[in-house]
């Protein structure tokens, strides 16, 4: 049957063009499209992760839900030992403190309300390569007095690199404290939110000034962003005991999982579109095909071929065009994918963000079975109804399509 189908299929290529390249279209759109949304998921998560969030964050138990308010209520008193130790954890590149408070920032002029991060500059710069310096440089470990601002707040404040700021804060006993920095830079990130409230300082500046030796968290940079659950288990189980909890890039970011439900509701509706216009696509070429045959497959009901055999005849037919046309499809829609990610796609900045971005196509394996999954079964449906029908004709009238 498979040989006699494979022979109807080349015998008739008008018939097989058409249905070849409504399967290969459907495809195509699958693996680009699919490999398009997972781009851009993708970068959203890397911005996230080295620009702001790192991979993982450990910290008191209790501070990620209520510290925000209170982050000198959640401090972890011997920071440099645990990072020591947390660092030796195998997939782990670097662990480095944050010490957070809230507070203003004045220009000389006028106060504005700020969120200020004491980091370790070296090792923040290995982690920040989603962060776009907007103007002067980056936080230096010797820079013991400067800061650097978002680009949002330097712009309200009217500060550039080279203004002095005066940072004004309560410190961890609760004693109003004052210092004066230098602005180093002004940053982006993926965060126009953040950009307008945040203030960086070096974490030896923001202990003087909060008057502690601790930090709020313990932010670990892994080698390989799909490491992250296993690291996090790894870490939760060990130190839950310690009164310490350990929060993904995930679980720091809700926006993100709110972006990706919608990213992947969208990827799942034009799947379904593009399946319908697939199914549509191959039952007009099949149904033409089938019974333009109608007394073929009467003379072969009349030699004793049963009408399930004619059946199978046909569905094998389409089966052998689905094969065909997937297996074509996934491999241009690889190369076009390929072609365009090595141009690139301009893309401009998602919502509440400032920085655009070039997209690319990615080629993903889970996506391509898809595709060829959803080619292969819609052009399998596609011949049921007409096999069907022919299957139902009877022999005589099947017979009289041949004069």
């Amino acid at each position: 049957m498979w040989k006699l189908a494979l022979r109807n299929v080349l015998r008739h290529k008008n018939r097989t063009g058409m249905t070849l390249l409504a399967i290969v279209a459907g495809v195509v759109g699958l693996v680009l499209s699919g490999g398009f949304i997972h781009d851009i998921i993708g970068q959203f998560g890397e911005n996230l992760i080295h620009s702001q969030s790192g991979h993982l964050q450990l910290s008191r138990s209790g501070y990620f839900a209520h510290g925000t308010r209170s982050p000198e209520k959640y401090l972890i008193s011997d920071p440099v030992a645990l990072q020591t130790e947390i660092a030796r954890t195998a997939g782990i590149d670097e662990v480095m403190g944050r010490l957070y408070f809230t507070g203003l920032l004045n220009n000389g002029r006028s106060d504005q309300p700020m969120i200020g991060e004491g980091i370790e500059p070296s090792r923040e710069a290995r982690l920040g390569t989603g962060m776009v310096i907007a103007a002067g440089r980056r936080l230096q470990d010797g820079d013991h007095h400067g800061m650097m601002l978002g680009q949002g707040l330097a712009h309200t404040l009217k500060l550039k690199p080279g203004d002095m700021a005066t940072v004004v804060t309560n410190t961890s006993a609760g004693a109003m404290n004052s210092v004066e920095f230098k602005v180093v830079g002004t940053f982006q990130t993926f965060s126009k939110d953040y950009d307008a409230l945040a203030v960086l300082i070096p974490l030896s500046a923001a202990q003087e000034l909060l008057a502690t030796e601790g930090v709020n968290t313990l932010v670990v940079a892994l080698k390989r962003t799909r490491d992250t659950q296993r690291v996090a288990t790894t870490l939760g189980a060990r130190y839950s005991r310690s009164g310490l909890e350990v929060k993904t890039w995930v679980e720091l970011n809700d926006f993100y999982s709110n972006a990706v439900d919608m990213y992947q509701a969208q990827f799942g509706f034009l799947r379904v579109i593009i399946l319908v216009m697939v199914l549509l696509s191959v039952i007009n070429s099949v149904n033409m095909t089938v019974f333009e045959r109608v007394g073929e497959f009467g003379t072969m009901m009349a030699l004793g071929n049963r009408r399930g055999a004619v059946f199978n005849l046909i569905v094998a037919e389409s089966a052998i065009q689905g094969l065909a046309g997937s297996g074509l499809g996934v491999i241009l829609g690889a190369i076009l994918a390929w072609t365009v990610s090595a141009i690139g796609i301009p893309m401009p900045p998602p919502p509440n963000a400032d920085l655009s971005y070039i997209a690319h196509i990615q080629v993903v394996p889970s996506v391509v079975a898809g595709a060829f999954g959803v080619g292969l079964v819609a052009t399998v449906l596609a011949a049921m109804l007409p096999a069907w029908r022919v299957r139902a004709i009877p022999v005589v009238d099947a017979l009289r399509q041949n004069v």
